[in-house]
């Protein structure tokens, strides 16, 4: 069995595709330094060698958040190779790193907002034409589509990888509420706004089955060629239209958009730990320093006494 990354890989059914994905490849870096620093074997792996592991990983330049993902892949990793005898022991469970501080993420204020999702309702209108100015259904589609995919990012706080893969099944427009497999393989029902839930049912009746092909793939989002809107494509949907200031958005900044203005509405914490599908209270508490921060600097800029 000796390593087993591909063995590894396979078992990591529970992660997102880009969590496996990273894990994978942290995994077969850690394998291969491994190797050439003296640890022909999974079990010649113990703390002292993780620990020069680390060394040699801050040498490298890599960011503290970076190191501790890492980190935690090679943990995840370890406790693999333990459950399956490989290793008697799992040097990995004593195996510590700095967390770094979070970063707060900057997002489009709710005029910001809006005005982004108002660019993106005008673009269909646009593109219901081709160059010649005939009809063109398909480019129609794909716009009505693209409005749809900006509406749930923000209006529902998806993940990209969560909107991508939304099935036609999963959407219950009569109540306004979407079923969503987030991360670690948990489902949650999160609720649709009236535009989320209007360009939705507006897109799935009208403009998908423009787009959908015999073999097309039970999700809602399609793209020109039938299949699975893929989360690359999403960001070019969300980068294709610019703020006010010339900034382009990545789909996350939507995500983070929903929950500070939940938050500056009044939410209740845990209600949006609910809504975003976050496991820890602590994630979902990033977004109170960042409605701190916003009052702080409007109470500045308008209070006489500040």
């Amino acid at each position: 069995m000796a390593w087993d990354v591909e063995g590894f890989a396979a078992s990591l059914t529970g992660r997102s595709e880009h969590t496996r994905r990273a894990y994978a490849h942290d995994v077969a870096e850690f394998v291969a330094w491994a190797e050439r620093g003296g640890c022909p074997e999974p079990a010649d792996a113990d703390h002292r060698a993780l620990r020069r592991y680390l060394a040699y990983l801050d040498t490298r330049g890599f960011a503290t958040r970076t190191v501790a993902r890492k980190a935690a892949a090679v943990r995840a990793y370890l406790r693999y190779l333990r459950r399956h005898g490989v290793i008697a022991e799992d040097p990995g469970r004593s195996l510590r790193t700095p967390k770094g501080e979070a970063r707060l993420p900057r997002v489009p204020r709710r005029d910001e907002a809006a005005a982004f999702l108002d660019a993106a309702a005008a673009r269909p209108d646009v593109l219901a034409a081709d160059a010649a100015g005939a009809p063109d259904p398909v480019g129609l589609a794909v716009a009505r589509r693209d409005v749809a995919v900006l509406e749930l990012l923000y209006g529902a706080g998806l993940r990209v990888s969560e909107c991508c893969g939304l099935r036609i099944r999963d959407c219950d427009l009569d109540r306004g509420f979407v079923t969503v497999l987030g991360k670690g393989a948990k489902i949650r029902r999160v609720p649709l706004g009236g535009p989320a839930r209007d360009a939705v049912a507006a897109y799935l009746t009208g403009h998908r089955p423009v787009l959908a092909r015999d073999d097309s793939p039970d999700v809602v989002f399609l793209n020109r060629r039938g299949g699975a809107l893929g989360t690359r494509d999403a960001r070019r949907i969300v980068a294709a239209i610019p703020l006010a200031d010339g900034r382009r958005l990545h789909p996350h900044a939507l995500r983070h958009a929903y929950a500070t203005h939940l938050l500056e509405g009044g939410a209740d914490l845990r209600v949006v730990q609910e809504l975003l599908g976050h496991a820890d209270l602590a994630t979902t508490q990033i977004y109170t320093h960042l409605t701190r921060d916003r009052l702080q600097a409007v109470y500045e800029a308008s209070h006489p006494r500040a």
